[in-house]
């Protein structure tokens, strides 16, 4: 059986795009799964199970429960839970912080895919449709697990030594970053503080519309474009959002510890690094604030993508410092 991720890029990613939109409405309300017709769905009495008695034209999505499917699926999603084949699945079947076991005689007739967790089949050949994949990635199970079993977690984590290491090295990490943008392009750095000076709030919602836009444009090109080309978009619209927002932290940092420096320190003890330090320390402590860090990342991504999207409009905004 072969262990390809040219598949995926293939057939999976618009699917997976689209059942990451079913999960964030799942979540919005309270985690439970919708069920079109509660006679081809149930739930086991403690409610971390979802079992499929026959649903040939139903994709399940589940998160935070295990699936057995005892009869018939189209297809199968599981964040947080295994997923027990004992019957038919006719396409893909996916987990998430969990692993896939394949009865003896059921039957998969698409891609089987795993992340944290694995692929267990009773059957010595599994009964499976030729040319199809398995893909597996057995890291951060428990992890993936406890975060769909309590997503929480991600809008409060929980403070320990690791945590602060992590902190630590994203402060020394960020540093070096932003002392690096700083020294090779010190024009580009001291035109986007001064954007963010003059205009902070149109910056702002400029990038955060830009955001919105981009992500509905990647949705609905996953959706509607041939397979090939919806990868190589989404691929680039993440590589750009990336470098958005690795270049609006760094001009938020320089702007923040220069505002700093500019109200607690004398004009003799200024410097850039002092001032890129102070506005790391700012960032990094801001984004380990429970709920608070959401907030903060947006801004720093809406920013990032608001000054790419000002860049050319030198006129506009007069090259002043802190």
């Amino acid at each position: 059986m072969k262990y390809s991720f040219t598949r995926i890029q293939k057939q999976f990613v618009p699917r997976f795009c689209t059942a990451s939109l079913f999960f964030l409405v799942t979540f919005l309300f309270s985690l439970n799964v919708v069920v079109p017709a509660q006679t081809q769905l149930e739930t086991s009495p403690d409610e971390k199970t979802l079992i499929v008695n026959d649903a040939p034209d139903m994709e399940v999505y589940a998160i935070g429960k295990s699936v057995i499917v005892k009869n018939r699926a189209k297809g199968v999603l599981a964040f947080g839970g295994d997923v027990i084949i004992e019957g038919r699945v006719e396409g893909d079947v996916a987990a998430i912080g969990g692993s896939i076991i394949q009865k003896e005689n059921a039957y998969v007739g698409g891609d089987i895919i795993v992340f944290g967790g694995s692929y267990k089949s009773e059957a010595r050949e599994p009964l499976r449709e030729k040319g199809k994949e398995t893909v597996m990635f057995g890291a951060f199970e428990e992890e993936l697990r406890d975060l769909a079993q309590n997503p929480s977690q991600i809008l409060a984590p929980t403070f320990s030594l690791a945590f602060l290491a992590q902190r630590l090295l994203s402060v020394l990490f960020w540093f070096v970053v932003t002392l690096a943008v700083a020294t090779i392009a010190p024009g580009a750095v001291s035109r986007s503080v001064a954007r963010f000076h003059l205009s902070t709030l149109k910056v702002v919602a400029i990038g955060f519309v830009g955001f919105v836009l981009t992500t509905i444009s990647v949705i609905v090109g996953l959706r509607f474009l041939p397979d090939y080309l919806s990868v190589i978009l989404g691929l680039m619209v993440l590589a750009l959002l990336m470098l958005a927002y690795v270049f609006g932290r760094v001009a938020l940092q320089v702007t923040i510890g220069k505002l700093f420096l500019k109200h607690l320190v004398s004009d003799r003890n200024r410097s850039e690094t002092l001032a890129i330090l102070t506005g790391v320390l700012f960032w990094t402590v801001l984004l380990s604030i429970p709920y608070i860090w959401t907030l903060a990342l947006i801004t720093l991504f809406a920013g990032g993508i608001g000054l790419v999207l000002t860049a050319r409009a030198k006129r506009m905004w007069p090259n002043t410092s802190i």
